[in-house]
């Protein structure tokens, strides 16, 4: 079955946003979010093949050199569905975009 790497994205100013926010109405959304990301693992995990993980700042390597370098990238993970339209479709409810400031997941096929 094809397999599609899932990329979660936020931009920098929604996360700024975000932690902004009095530190009770994070962790309540960090409650909530987390709770619902375990569901979304639990309702999906035949899909999953590799549960990925969050990511951080980023480095980018150059001809010129290496560098900090800032990209809406902030974790990723890998499932199996027969096409991509199916693979976007069990990201639809996914927590990243309706709880937390995720502003959405890209779906890329993995090519060997």
């Amino acid at each position: 079955m094809p397999r599609f790497l899932a990329v979660y994205t936020m931009k920098q100013e929604d996360f700024a946003s975000f932690r902004s926010l009095p530190k009770s109405e994070q962790d309540a959304i960090d409650t909530l979010g987390v709770k619902q990301w375990a569901e979304w693992l639990e309702t999906n995990a035949a899909y999953i093949v590799d549960h990925g993980g969050m990511v951080g700042k980023t480095t980018r390597i150059t001809k010129t050199g290496i560098a900090d370098a800032a990209n809406p990238i902030c974790g990723y993970l890998v499932v199996e569905a027969e096409t991509a339209e199916a693979a976007a479709a069990i990201f639809q409810d996914h927590p990243h975009i309706t709880v937390f400031p995720g502003d959405g997941v890209d779906i890329m096929p993995l090519v060997t």
